[in-house]
């Protein structure tokens, strides 16, 4: 079963359920996949959009919750964080496990010393390596200021 199958099936048993949270949080999902849908299908490259397209997609989707909540905890906005909060569990539920920071941390000094990367200079070539073997794992927000504290020093 596709990505879009599990979440359309996931909001018929929202609607079943009655789960008015769940059922918003799959018709935001259902329409930004329309939306993907319909920009794939347009312009120069056609294609058929795929369960990478959607897992970029929840990424992007994650990474807005991730900073709306950061901002609604900031401000003292119990009402509007649980909301975020809600949306963000739903969708980082489709999503792979992300690695620990300590994980991460550990991949990082691996793939280092493996390169021999010694300055903040080739911090790149690491990234690119990251991204080619731990693309669905790992933040890379947060692997980004690993590594230039790990290059620094």
């Amino acid at each position: 079963m596709s990505l879009k199958e599990t979440i359309e099936t996931e909001y018929k048993n929202a609607l079943k359920s009655k789960d008015k949270t769940k059922i918003s949080t799959y018709r935001l999902i259902l329409s930004s996949i329309k939306d993907l849908d319909i920009s794939n299908r347009s312009g120069p490259n056609k294609k058929e959009t795929d369960d990478e397209d959607i897992k970029k997609l929840f990424k992007k989707m994650v990474k807005q919750r991730a900073e709306s909540i950061d901002i609604y905890k900031k401000n003292n906005r119990a009402d509007l964080l649980e909301v975020e909060q809600n949306e963000y569990d739903i969708l980082t539920s489709f999503l792979p496990k992300q690695l620990s920071e300590q994980d991460t941390k550990k991949i990082c000094e691996e793939i280092i010393s493996r390169l021999g990367a010694g300055s903040i200079k080739d911090m790149g070539k690491v990234m690119g390596e990251l991204k080619k073997k731990h693309a669905d794992e790992i933040d890379f927000s947060k692997a980004g200021i690993l590594l230039k504290e790990l290059l620094n020093k």
